[in-house]
């Protein structure tokens, strides 16, 4: 069998059965109170150099794992960064592309650096929480919310550019305190609902019409992910945009299926 016919959670589903992997059910991991995640981005994968800044590229490789560690409700201690690239590589854009990740507020403390054919930047981002909501403790009668506008990432995407992730590290406090299941908005709002209904064994029902869109997209792009806001199931809305509910049964409804698989 082959990674495209297995897809990237089918992968983590095989691993967890064989006990090859422990504890991956949420977005990070927690470890004694300290909150750790680890996100790569890979050169025309993740993004293409044409259509991104260095800068950008810097502060988008610190905010996606960050976007982890609050959707964990964690304040950020730091990161670790590993950069990969190819020998010609201009070292101003290097330096430029360290400036972006220092304008996110938090600073690298280590990493390692090596020679390779395309850029690769590897992450991990260290946090520490007072309650992880996790994905899987969600309840029939809890409201799904969002901290902010979706469909940004797909429709500059259509544009052949990036918009930079915002960072919801407030937010995502905020809610850690009442919400009963929390995640980011990375595969798209179908995928990532769908994820938080398994885990939690309920049906997320979103209602299209309350899902607030980003200037220039549309309800297709809402499958495109990489918005990274935070999606969490609370019975307190604390004021942010409620966009469905959850309900006893399983699965999704109300959104057409989709988003972003690796390996698909």
């Amino acid at each position: 069998m082959e990674l495209s016919q297995l897809g990237e959670l089918g992968l983590l589903a095989e691993l967890e059965r064989r006990g090859l992997v422990q504890r991956i059910e949420n977005d990070a991991a927690e470890i004694e109170g300290l909150i750790v995640t680890q996100d790569a981005l890979v050169e025309d994968v993740h993004f293409r150099l044409g259509w991104i800044a260095w800068r950008d590229l810097g502060w988008r490789a610190a905010a996606v794992n960050i976007s982890d560690l609050s959707a964990s409700g964690a304040e950020p201690l730091g990161l670790i960064v590993t950069l990969a690239a190819p020998p010609d590589t201009r070292v101003e854009d290097v330096l430029e592309l360290y400036e972006g990740i220092a304008e996110t507020g938090v600073a690298v403390l280590g990493g390692d650096t090596s020679r390779a054919d395309s850029i690769l930047l590897s992450v991990t981002a260290l946090g520490r929480s007072e309650r992880v909501p996790g994905r899987g403790g969600a309840r029939p009668g809890d409201l799904l919310v969002v901290t902010g506008p979706l469909g940004a990432a797909g429709a500059a995407f259509r544009e052949r550019r990036y918009v930079r992730p915002p960072l919801r590290i407030e937010e995502g406090a905020r809610l850690a305190r009442v919400a009963t299941a929390m995640l980011d908005v990375s595969d798209g709002l179908a995928r990532d609902a769908g994820h938080l209904a398994s885990r939690s064994g309920v049906r997320c029902v979103i209602e299209l019409d309350r899902v607030p869109l980003a200037p220039g997209a549309t309800r297709a792009d809402l499958g495109f992910g990489e918005d990274f806001e935070l999606l969490a199931a609370t019975p307190d809305p604390l004021g942010f945009t409620v966009v469905g509910r959850c309900e006893e049964g399983e699965g999704v409804e109300g959104i057409e299926p989709g988003g972003w698989e690796h390996f698909r």
